[in-house]
């Protein structure tokens, strides 16, 4: 998956005009190929279209399954994240166009969901045969609200962790091996314990943005910004009101830098060690390994506090009903994201696999950095993996929403201005934006 495009977003509204077009579309292909052998005894040529984003090293795994399967073709498309998505949108709207698969983002795939009679149940293809193969929340992620329609199979995930440097470690007095970091930082209040021994002894910012500070919480929230009926939760006493205080302390006690994720200052930061630490996913390694030359060996990976454990990223890959394969569509992605494909594909692209099995082979916890001075990062991703709970619910004003917080949060910083004020005045920004 393209990291970067993962701060791209689609068009608003458009699951709305998705959901209203439902009545006017009703032109669903039901005709499904048996892919049965024809009267000469050569099974049906079949080309699956299957669009997907971002560097996910599909396009060799489909070779390699048309080589066991001569008869079926996969014509892989690839594009941007909300290019990706915003085409899909569309074809699901007119009802024409959609391919045969499709992958899903995770913080797309809420506004999906209103249109389920455009996607087959992958339970009716076989999905549940295969379930117990996957990380619970991963799989129950990928249902709708009732738990008996699945929208996408599995495939990588984001779990995250806590990178650090540790140069900037050692100068304040705290532990730099991984296990011993864990032990230390074990609670939100340790956390900000040990950003104050940063701050003291190195002069440097604890953690890089104040939005990270804010994801700290915000990210391992079970309700976040709305509830499954689309209500807005920003009461005082909510998880996101919780994250929001959390971070203006952390800002109030001087550990917070003002650097903005993947701009050139914060790619210059992490490259000469200019804060201490990152809430980062486990994608995020394979960025740093290629873009930061300079930190090669000062940085580590520690699993987070249990209540900043969290998932940031990841996708599913669905069937749209528009298809005529359904069931060869369906034995594809199975055999694609199986736990020996999740492996090849963090192998090769870095995908971090939501299939458990994985996590137990040899050639996944001996798989050492070199960036990370030789540490087996993936057993750290792992377990923090098996720490989370659930994925919250997002929706389609999500990112909106997001904004509208996190730009009050910036003022807070950057202007001194006054947090409850700042807060309230988002909350009414937000209360105005769902009315449109």
């Amino acid at each position: 998956m393209n990291l970067k495009s993962m701060k791209k977003v689609t068009a608003f509204g458009l699951s709305s005009l998705l959901a209203l077009s439902l009545a006017a579309c009703s032109g669903e292909n039901t005709e499904k190929s048996s892919g049965t052998n024809d009267d000469g005894g050569k099974k049906e040529e079949i080309t699956l279209d299957f669009w997907t984003f971002g560097a996910t090293g599909y396009e060799e795994l489909a070779k390699e399954y048309e080589k066991e399967n001569p008869n079926i073709k996969i014509k892989v498309k690839s594009s941007e994240t909300a290019d990706h998505h915003d085409a899909l949108f569309t074809s699901l709207s007119a009802g024409s166009g959609a391919p045969d698969i499709a992958m899903l983002e995770i913080d797309q795939f809420d506004r999906f969901k209103v249109a389920q009679d455009r996607f087959e149940n992958l339970y009716d293809l076989g999905a549940k045969d295969v379930k117990d193969q996957y990380l619970d929340w991963k799989w129950e992620s990928g249902e709708n609200a009732d738990g008996d329609f699945l929208f996408g199979l599995p495939t990588d995930i984001g779990p995250k962790a806590l990178y650090y440097r540790t140069d900037l470690f050692e100068q304040a007095g705290l532990p730099t091996d991984p296990a011993e970091v864990a032990a230390l930082i074990n609670s939100p209040k340790a956390f900000e314990e040990a950003g104050l021994k940063i701050k003291e002894k190195t002069g440097m910012p604890f953690v890089d943005s104040i939005e990270m500070a804010y994801r700290a919480y915000l990210d391992a929230a079970k309700t976040a910004y709305l509830t499954p009926k689309n209500e807005l939760n920003l009461g005082e006493n909510s998880e996101v009101k919780k994250a929001y205080d959390y971070a203006v302390h952390l800002n109030e006690l001087g550990i917070v830098g003002k650097y903005e994720m993947w701009s050139p200052e914060w790619a210059n930061a992490v490259n000469k060690g200019e804060f201490a630490a990152e809430l980062g996913a486990g994608w995020l390694k394979g960025w740093m390994e290629g873009n930061a030359p300079d930190a090669v060996g000062k940085w580590n990976v520690a699993t987070l506090p249990t209540e900043f454990a969290a998932n940031w990223g990841g996708s599913y890959i669905a069937v749209p009903s528009e298809t005529k394969h359904a069931q060869e569509a369906y034995d594809f992605i199975e055999w694609l994201v199986s736990p020996e494909n999740q492996l090849k594909s963090f192998q090769s692209h870095g995908l971090f696999p939501s299939a458990e099995s994985v996590y137990e082979k040899e050639e996944f916890k001996s798989n050492k950095d070199e960036f990370f001075g030789g540490q087996a990062t993936a057993p750290v991703f792992a377990e923090a993996a098996q720490d989370i709970a659930g994925i919250g619910y997002k929706g389609e004003k999500y990112f909106p929403i997001h904004n509208e917080i996190l730009n009050a949060l910036k003022n807070v910083q950057n202007e001194g201005a006054d947090p409850e004020k700042e807060w309230k005045a988002a909350v009414k920004r937000t209360e105005e934006l769902m009315k449109r």
